[in-house]
């Protein structure tokens, strides 16, 4: 069974979601229920949308990750650049929400995901199929 939202992560969920367009939301919405009702992918962990909107600053603070800020690099994209920058969001990011509580960023599980994204609307490019900089979490139009 797949892992339950408490209401504040439900709310954020709701929020995330609400600052993409709604090709994007609707197409998430119709993966989301055919993972959630398969019992074999439900019990992998639950899809949950980690980030919709960003502001330009939230991007450049992203983009200094791993050059001038530690950590690993995730975004060659600067403010303004991405498509996360645009309102409403022309891209959402996603990860898995474990039934011990975990959030995970399993390429197997985003991949699945990547695949019911794509049947719900074949205008959905994945960042997992780009052949550069493989950015698994990422969906967009």
């Amino acid at each position: 069974m797949a892992a339950k939202l408490t209401d504040a992560q439900a709310t954020r969920q709701a929020q995330r979601l609400a600052s993409v367009r709604p090709e994007l939301r609707q197409a998430y919405a119709s993966a989301l229920l055919r993972w959630l009702q398969n019992p074999a992918l439900a019990r992998l962990g639950r899809p949950i949308v980690t980030e919709g909107y960003r502001s330009a600053a939230e991007q450049d603070a992203l983009y200094a990750q791993g050059r001038t800020k530690p950590g690993r690099i995730v975004t060659y994209k600067q403010g303004g650049a991405s498509k996360h920058n645009r309102q409403p969001a022309e891209a959402l990011d996603v990860a898995f929400m474990l039934s011990n509580g975990q959030v995970s960023w399993s390429a197997e599980l985003l991949r699945r995901f990547a695949q019911l994204m794509k049947q719900a609307n074949p205008a959905i490019r994945w960042g997992g199929d780009w052949p550069q900089f493989r950015d698994r979490p990422h969906f967009e139009l």
